[in-house]
């Protein structure tokens, strides 16, 4: 993404000075992240992309054919995702001040030496843990259905009571016009690599 922040530094379009379709192809790979994943504050990074995006898709011609895009402000979050939080191991100087506390007033030196003992093993125990990563991936589906009888809204209830483990689906979904009256669903959804496969959803 940095790279095509680069490219478009002082630029208009990608190739000419004019509208191309290398600039309607790449506008509409980037069109689900701008709108489900890039919040305001990674637009920031990437300022010409950003400005260059919401050129393209403000056009009139992109506009009918693939209605308004609006910009996500907040990043979507999977559904049901929860922030791991991993209490703070104890620290020489935490375990020194829990053994100040002298209730007879003596062993002081043995006391010091326990709370040296006890910050030695907690930093060698620190030193042996490690960080696991879990590598996931985010995944938008199009979901298009047939007329424009079908129900988007319980067609969405239904695609998220699929439950497996590594599965999060996004707590948020759009409906975007197609033709003739049609909406699809564009829905998210986070998964675990080595627990989900796409292909199987």
């Amino acid at each position: 993404m940095m790279v095509l922040d680069k490219h478009l530094n002082g630029k208009s379009f990608l190739v000419k000075e004019s509208l191309t379709l290398p600039d309607i192809g790449c506008s509409q790979v980037l069109q689900m992240a701008f709108q489900c994943v890039f919040d305001s504050s990674f637009q920031k990074t990437i300022k010409n992309v950003t400005a260059w995006f919401t050129k393209i898709t403000s056009l009139p011609a992109y506009v009918k054919s693939a209605g308004s895009i609006k910009l996500c402000t907040v990043a979507q979050k999977p559904l049901g995702a929860k922030d791991e939080e991993s209490a703070p191991l104890p620290t020489e100087t935490t375990a020194a001040a829990d053994d100040d506390l002298d209730l007879f007033g003596d062993d002081d030196e043995a006391d010091a030496e326990a709370a040296k003992k006890i910050a030695a093993a907690s930093k060698e125990k620190a030193k042996k843990k490690k960080k696991v990563t879990i590598a996931q991936s985010l995944v938008m589906f199009e979901v298009k259905p047939l007329d424009s009888d079908t129900d988007l809204d319980a067609l969405a209830q239904e695609i998220f009571a699929i439950k497996m483990d590594g599965l999060y689906w996004k707590t948020q979904y759009k409906k975007e016009p197609v033709a003739f009256g049609i909406f699809k669903l564009i829905i998210g959804v986070t998964v675990e690599d080595e627990k989900v496969s796409v292909d199987g959803l």
